[in-house]
């Protein structure tokens, strides 16, 4: 059958179905990796321009583009993939299906019902829950104990189309973002591959998203991830643990900001929020209710120092705190 149509299971060793691949960060690597690992086809990659990087400000090409590079594949990477260009472009690959994984910026309406069969997005929730650009990042901070992936068909909503297939993953006590998202990339990685693998075989159909349980993930923002004291420590943790690595959280000290690690609750104490406390115990710091316990942290300009180093070089007044 042509790609116009279902397509059946490949046959006389062609692969099952032409793939444009689109994502943009680390995250989207293994999904890349499996595919071409796949009987499927990625006859292109789209991911975002090369950008302006670290402290000299070089130019750098992101993961999903290096490693397209390395397997020999053309990278597309409008400015917008509104642009009538890639959209001639994406109608000339005749791709009978594009994957997505972080891509970073909206697919058009004019570009959705291009593959015959359509745009299948790998997102890292359990939907409806943590619609967004950071799912990862909020299921952590709101204290999920389970979470998982999802592939959808992509449409209009934001997140909202039917889904394909589930995987899920526990959150661990001490998970950081990174930790939970590089688990999620591979066992996502894979549901990829078998949503494909449906839609090849025409085993798999998507299913409507429930209507309940819908929460949203807006993107976090460096001034996002500043730590608020008052809240309690349990909180105090997981918003830590959230945006670790990235943007990383962080508070100021003496005028200058200063990166933190994640850090660790400690049961009970009498220190206000924002008051430090050096000690056998470790440099602990006061919340709304109870502490927490440092481990490392990063003055501005600095490298990454252990807690107990950055409190000797510092020496806190007993009257210091954080956020002041």
């Amino acid at each position: 059958m042509d790609r116009h149509g279902r397509l059946g299971p490949a046959r006389g060793g062609e692969p099952a179905l032409r793939l444009l691949f689109a994502g943009t960060p680390e995250a989207a690597v293994p999904s890349l990796e499996a595919l071409l690992a796949s009987g499927h086809e990625v006859v292109a990659v789209l991911t975002r321009p090369d950008a302006r990087s670290g402290r000299g400000r070089k130019v750098s090409r992101s993961p999903v583009a290096g490693r397209a590079d390395a397997a020999g594949l053309p990278v597309l990477q409008p400015r917008s993939p509104r642009e009538p260009e890639f959209l001639a472009q994406l109608a000339d690959l005749a791709v009978d299906c594009a994957p997505v994984v972080a891509y970073g910026a909206l697919v058009p309406p004019a570009a959705l019902d291009l593959p015959a069969h359509g745009w299948v997005n790998l997102h890292f929730s359990l939907l409806p829950a943590w619609r967004g650009a950071a799912p990862v990042q909020h299921a952590l901070m709101a204290g999920d104990e389970l979470t998982g992936a999802c592939t959808f068909r992509l449409e209009q909503g934001l997140d909202t189309g039917p889904v394909y297939g589930v995987v899920t993953e526990p959150i661990g006590p001490r998970d950081t973002a990174g930790d939970l998202l590089g688990r999620l990339a591979v066992s996502g990685a894979r549901l990829l591959v078998a949503t494909l693998d449906g839609i090849a075989d025409g085993s798999l159909e998507p299913r409507p998203q429930p209507a309940e349980g819908v929460s949203l993930a807006p993107r976090i923002e460096t001034a996002d991830a500043r730590v608020d004291w008052a809240l309690p420590a349990h909180v105090v943790d997981r918003r830590v643990r959230g945006v670790t690595p990235a943007p990383g959280a962080w508070t100021t000290w003496r005028g200058e900001r200063l990166r933190l690690g994640p850090v660790e609750p400690v049961p009970s104490s009498s220190l206000g929020p924002g008051e430090l406390a050096v000690g056998p115990d470790g440099v602990l710091v006061g919340t709304g209710r109870g502490a927490v316990r440092l481990g490392e942290v990063q003055p501005a300009g600095r490298r990454v120092l252990p807690a107990a180093d950055w409190a000797r070089g510092a020496r806190p007044a007993p009257d210091e705190r954080f956020g002041e």
